[in-house]
């Protein structure tokens, strides 16, 4: 059972555990093979900042900004859309049960698959907040008093703005308005709530290891102004941007092959920090476990063939965690 990130922050450790420090090929600025570029200058273009109200007109700006989300689902895979609770607490609403079995709802950290794994640099809370009838209230924490109502009004809000985006991809592509909401109704919604810790030796870890994400689109609220999260694009890792009270939209593998590669799904990771720590909340919108993931049947032709083989969402599920935990994509075993 791996201990809390957050009681070895608060050890004041001289020398990290094994079982935090990345592999020396995998440390930082080149880990996974990709190089560092640590400005927002440096990026082949910004990353776009899509405003929902100008998406929503009917006007030439609607179609200006239809633009913008059309490169930033192209060229990134994200764009910008303008809790902390103690010890005790949280091993209340633990993900082990019993201290042993792992469940993806409650808090902890990462799942241990093999004795080598590498973890991650911090500590996170997993909530299914929808459908209701399958919310684990016994993972919810009870403090702040009124965690649960902020949290479901967040969630209805946030969902407007799934139903906004999801209708302007669609249109992108010439599908109907309503082609990927169709695809999932209320089935799941997952909330994962991440607290990063200060680490003594930030450049021998990672807060959160590289990874696309599952389901079809996630949205990312941040706490604080620190830039920790990098995208990989073209072998190259760049700072994400921080913008205050923006969300960043994050499209997930079910989008890029739904979407016949045309949107992608990028691979990001989280840079621990020596002496600053940052809370982040993260919905991601999933499909039903029998539900077929495949790519749009209008967006195929003899020129265009499919390029990922049809995926029932609960089996994508099954090696999700293993491909997780070593580093690897699921998505890329759906290639044809």
């Amino acid at each position: 059972m791996p201990t809390l990130v957050q009681e070895l922050a608060a050890a004041g450790l001289d020398q990290l555990p094994s079982r935090y420090v990345r592999p020396e090929r995998e440390r930082r600025p080149g880990l996974a093979g990709g190089t560092l570029v640590g400005n927002a200058a440096d990026m082949p273009e910004p990353m776009p900042v899509i405003d929902l109200r100008r998406l929503l007109s009917c006007a030439a700006e609607g179609a200006q900004e239809a633009g913008n989300l059309r490169s930033a689902l192209q060229s990134w895979g994200m764009f910008l859309r303008i809790l902390y609770l103690p010890l005790e607490e949280k091993q209340k609403c633990s993900n082990l049960v019993d201290g042993k079995r792992f469940q993806v709802e409650g808090y902890g950290n990462d799942q241990v698959k093999a004795q080598d794994q590498i973890l991650d640099w911090s500590d996170r809370l997993n909530l299914k907040v929808e459908p209701q009838d399958e919310r684990n209230l016994a993972s919810w924490p009870r403090h702040p008093e009124h965690f649960m109502d902020v949290l479901l009004e967040y969630t209805s809000k946030s969902k407007k703005i799934k139903c906004i985006v999801l209708r302007a991809m669609a249109r992108l592509l010439e599908l109907d308005d309503d082609y990927f909401l169709n695809q999932f109704s209320n089935r799941p919604v997952i909330v994962r709530i991440d607290h990063y810790l200060p680490c003594p030796r930030p450049d021998l870890v990672l807060g959160f290891k590289p990874h696309s994400d599952d389901g079809v689109l996630a949205t990312l609220l941040v706490d604080s102004d620190l830039c920790a999260l990098q995208v990989l694009r073209d072998g190259m890792w760049y700072n994400v941007p921080t913008k205050p009270h923006a969300l960043l939209i994050n499209v997930g593998d079910f989008m890029e092959v739904m979407s016949s590669g045309m949107f992608r799904s990028p691979v990001h990771r989280v840079v621990a920090s020596a002496a600053k720590e940052r809370i982040s909340l993260a919905m991601f919108y999933g499909l039903d476990p029998e539900h077929e993931i495949k790519p749009a049947a209008g967006l195929l032709r003899d020129d265009q063939p499919a390029l990922y083989k049809e995926v029932k969402t609960k089996d994508y599920m099954a090696g999700f965690y293993q491909h997780f935990a070593r580093g690897t994509r699921v998505i890329e075993s759906m290639k044809i």
